[in-house]
């Protein structure tokens, strides 16, 4: 029954990209999605949209709106504030690693040094995990890199 509602979640997200992904950078991609539209809000304020639009490659574990709503009530909005703008870049560099990595290449107990600086790590058993986040859409590839879409917002050390 779990692995029946994980598999339809997993078909449901794959669906809601849009069909021709590897014609568009990241930020196009997830903005075509529509999925996206926190994480994309966040790279805005981030001043990252450049950055991800850049020619990388780069590989983002990317929240989906869900996974931004389940952080504790104002988190998000606390985020966005201009003051707050170096907390956010730490957070969201946390969810890119340089050069393109696909599933193919994982590895159970792998690390893999984000943009933000530490690392995050890869489990392969029982699904994959990046940190305590599944992935539940793996190897969205866009033209300057990939996209995995994960369903918590992964938080890099302080």
């Amino acid at each position: 029954m779990i692995r029946t509602a994980i598999l339809a979640l997993t078909a449901a997200t794959a669906f809601a990209l849009p069909a021709r992904a590897a014609d568009m950078d990241i930020v196009d991609t997830a903005v075509g999605a529509g999925s996206f539209k926190t994480l994309v809000a966040a790279v805005e304020a981030a001043g990252l949209v450049e950055t991800l639009k850049g020619e990388g490659p780069f590989t983002v574990f990317a929240p989906t709106d869900d996974a931004f709503a389940a952080l504790p009530a104002g988190t998000v909005e606390d985020l966005l504030k201009p003051e707050n703008k170096e907390k956010l870049t730490q957070i969201l560099t946390y969810h890119v690693v340089p050069g393109k990595v696909m599933s193919s290449d994982l590895s159970n107990g792998m690390k893999a040094a984000t943009v933000a600086g530490p690392e995050v790590t890869i489990m392969t058993e029982g699904g994959v995990k990046v940190d305590a986040a599944n992935v539940i859409t793996a190897d969205i590839e866009a033209t300057n890199g990939v996209i995995h879409v994960i369903d918590a917002v992964i938080m890099p050390p302080m």
